[in-house]
């Protein structure tokens, strides 16, 4: 005991040096910033544009130096040549740059993950720190010596399913962490990285990388550390053009919204499918018939066959009287203006002045060879203006070219069945009728990538922005004008200072933009990576938006295809693919599960083996003792299951009382089909009370859902979270649902410590292990 809390000591003074330098280095920041925010919005723009790249850049360090307080240092190396490396979260260096802290995503780092008995390197010894804020609480270490190692004895016997303890890298800490009350953030899996994890984390840029993995094998720790390691690794590329992010759901994004930062990135632009077009939100849901529908590549064809249609020659000349002559706007001078305009390549919107100014300039010769004499310029001018204002030849020529809005576009096609006719033939009647909805009706996820489609088909239609322009113009022209008047009315200036100068200091600037937030409100930016978490879920259209947002292809993409739900997701990561990769993806498998304890994932497999799903190799990393908890009730009479419902409710209080706590850590869910979930709900409300009292009721129910440490939620819903137990309601009836058994394979992998089964009707096949006679 003398020993280890010597070593305690030891490793105490060395964490509060780091954390001295962190606080040294923050103050120095907040310092430089203050500084730079002092001097103020003046001088000429390149001074202010300096001042504000400046600014940026500090507020991004200071935010960094803030988001790695928790576990700033949490490893260490001792090598081979005596000497000592600290591995953390970030990198730290003393005034005369000697490395203090080595950041994790370093090279030098590696060995910290990679580094076996069997392949040691130059490590002889790789020490755990386990901290608690700024204070060492525990130390643990692994020998790589191969003597030592025989001598030290380690590593646990394998049980049924359950991985060897000596083949994980820092088992204990791991463990430990593993066993840790969940709360309604994910946290960074950073000190305990796996060898088969950190290999597709490390693994390069270039290409798609596919990491397939069952529940509980860290799929979406991995993507955001690789996140956070390529932009380490190839930061002057990825801060030009940025990371996208994209997730199932906004809920699954404020689970994972603290681990970047924790990492010590805060550039990344996470958003979902419903959200990928700026000014489009999803709100609604489709029908699973419907999604599959709109998922399909047709609709690539569909919306540019929508969009020409647009592109219309009138039925007849139309005779026009401007401002004393007659015109006619004649269908073949449309037809000829028409293809002027496709022969520019612009999309649609970006064509529309060719062809406009190909129309005005077959009427103004109109007006030549009536008047039958030469023009000037001025008087092509003049003419050409009158007809553009006349308003028989406005609605003229926006009839046969009429500037739209992606909204417009696929508004129309749903709502106005002879449109989606015309531009859908290979629709069915009865498939047509499927997508029929009012104008006016909410978005979905599924309509995001034809919108997508159509605002690359229809380009921006830029008269709003010259609007604005002008408009901006006017504003600093006033300001401006402003500005001399206060100089001519106090005295003031005496050439010590200028109305351009006064001007500025009346501007409201704000910061200069990041990337992050430029890329996030274009809808053209291209980024430099894309990740996409629970990539099984997406459709082939919804495939075709994301790559047109990354030319590179250079992108990770972590799901299981066992876990699909979606009727237009993947069954197979070739048919999702290829259509748009053209096979240029490689794939990397993930075989272990930290999350689910060895029974839940056995009994897990085993019903997805029964269902045929195409689940993929998974060993579970622990065993917890009565993890798995079978409980059936009597049906009841009537509709709506009450005995059942009931059941479930105090199975949910029995297992709150055990796995949260009061200081907002642990959390439990009751997972049911989705059209149980608003009367389990509010059964749960009714009854927690009760059985708690109303304070701590209010408590585990909390408004909203990251704070909430007991939830009621359909499989969907639940998808890529994780609570420490979860109450699973009517299996069967899950399997009735839209997503079939890939739903209840994501219900039954949820829980770190305990599954609690109620059911009325039969167990779907697997669950529980047949015996042999």
């Amino acid at each position: 005991m003398a020993g280890r809390q010597d070593e305690l000591v030891r490793e105490q003074a060395v964490v509060d040096r780091l954390y001295d330098r962190l606080d040294e280095l923050r103050a120095s920041t907040r310092a430089r910033l203050a500084a730079v925010r002092r001097e103020g919005s003046v001088g000429t723009p390149q001074n202010r544009s300096e001042r504000d790249a400046f600014a940026t850049l500090y507020e991004d360090r200071a935010a960094q130096l803030d988001a790695v307080e928790d576990r700033l240092v949490f490893g260490r190396l001792d090598l081979s040549d005596a000497t000592t490396r600290y591995v953390g979260r970030i990198g730290l260096a003393d005034d005369e740059h000697r490395s203090l802290l080595t950041d994790w995503r370093a090279p030098a780092a590696t060995a910290f993950y990679r580094a076996t008995a069997l392949h040691p390197g130059d490590v002889r010894r790789r020490r755990h720190l386990v901290t608690q804020r700024r204070s060492v609480t525990g130390v643990e270490d692994e020998v790589l010596d191969l003597d030592a190692l025989a001598d030290d004895g380690g590593g646990v016997p394998d049980g049924d399913g359950v991985l060897a303890a000596s083949s994980l890298s820092g088992e204990g800490a791991l463990l430990a962490s593993l066993a840790s009350r969940r709360t309604g953030r994910m946290t960074d899996i950073v000190a305990t990285i796996q060898a088969e994890q950190d290999r597709i984390i490390r693994a390069d840029l270039a290409g798609a990388l596919v990491v397939q993995g069952g529940p509980g094998t860290g799929k979406t720790a991995v993507a955001l550390h690789r996140a956070a390691y390529l932009l380490y690794a190839h930061r002057r590329l990825l801060e030009r053009s940025g990371v996208l992010l994209v997730g199932p759901s906004r809920a699954f994004l404020r689970y994972i919204d603290q681990v970047l930062p924790s990492l010590g990135e805060t550039g990344v632009v996470a958003t979902t499918i419903g959200e990928l077009v700026p000014g489009v939100r999803a709100t609604a849901t489709e029908r699973p018939a419907v999604a599959e529908i709109k998922g399909r590549l047709l609709w690539r064809d569909v919306v540019r066959r929508a969009v020409r249609a647009r592109e219309r020659v009138p039925a007849a000349d139309l005779p026009v009287r401007v401002e004393g002559h007659d015109y006619v706007i004649r269908r073949r001078d449309v037809r000829d203006a028409i293809a002027r305009a496709r022969r520019s390549h612009k999309p649609h919107n970006e064509a529309r002045p060719v062809f406009v100014r190909e129309m005005l300039s077959k009427l103004v010769d109109q007006y030549r060879a009536d008047v039958d004499s030469e023009l000037t310029p001025e008087d092509v001018s003049m003419v050409t203006e009158d007809l553009r204002a006349h308003r028989e030849v406005r609605v003229a020529l926006n009839l046969a070219w009429f500037p739209l809005t992606p909204q417009r576009l696929v508004s129309d096609l749903f709502a106005k069945p002879h449109r989606l006719a015309e531009a859908a033939p290979e629709l069915t009647a009865a498939e047509r009728e499927l997508l029929r909805r009012p104008a006016d009706s909410p978005w979905t996820d599924d309509d995001v990538p034809l919108l997508d489609e159509a605002a690359e088909l229809l380009g921006e239609d830029d008269s709003l922005a010259r609007a604005e322009a002008r408009a901006r113009e006017a504003e600093r022209a006033a300001e401006l004008e402003y500005a001399r008047s206060v100089l001519q009315s106090t005295g003031a200036g005496g050439g010590l200072v200028d109305a351009e100068t006064l001007a500025a200091r009346f501007e409201t600037t704000g910061p200069r933009l990041t990337t992050a937030e430029r890329a996030a409100t274009d809808r053209s930016w291209t980024y430099g990576h894309v990740v996409v978490d629970e990539a099984q879920e997406l459709s082939p259209m919804a495939w075709r938006a994301l790559v047109r947002r990354v030319p590179t292809r250079s992108m990770t993409v972590v799901g299981d295809v066992a876990q699909t739900s979606s009727a237009a997701g993947a069954r197979s990561w070739a048919e999702a693919l290829d259509p748009v990769l053209r096979g240029s993806w490689r794939l990397e498998e993930l075989t272990v599960s930290y999350r689910t304890p060895a029974e839940v994932a056995d009994a897990a497999q085993r019903m997805a083996a029964a269902a045929g799903l195409p689940t993929s190799p998974l060993t579970a990393a622990r065993q917890v003792d009565g993890s798995l908890e079978l409980t059936r009730v009597a049906p009841a009479a009537g509709s709506g299951h009450p005995g059942l419902a009931g059941e479930a409710v105090a199975q949910a209080t029995a297992v709150a009382r055990t796995f949260v706590a009061a200081d907002g850590s642990g959390r439990v869910a009751v997972i049911a089909a989705a059209d149980r979930v608003t009367g389990l709900s509010d059964a749960l409300a009714a009854a927690l009370p009760e059985a708690l009292g109303q304070p701590e009721a209010e408590r585990l129910l909390a408004q909203r859902p990251e704070d909430a440490q007991l939830l009621v939620l359909d499989p969907r819903s639940a998808k890529g979270l994780e609570f420490d137990a979860v109450v699973l309601v009517e299996p069967a009836a899950v399997v009735d649902g839209d997503g079939g058994a890939s739903d209840l394979y994501v219900a039954m992998t949820r829980p770190t410590q305990r599954l609690v089964v109620v059911h009325s009707r039969s167990l779907p096949e697997g669950i529980v292990e047949r015996v042999a006679a």
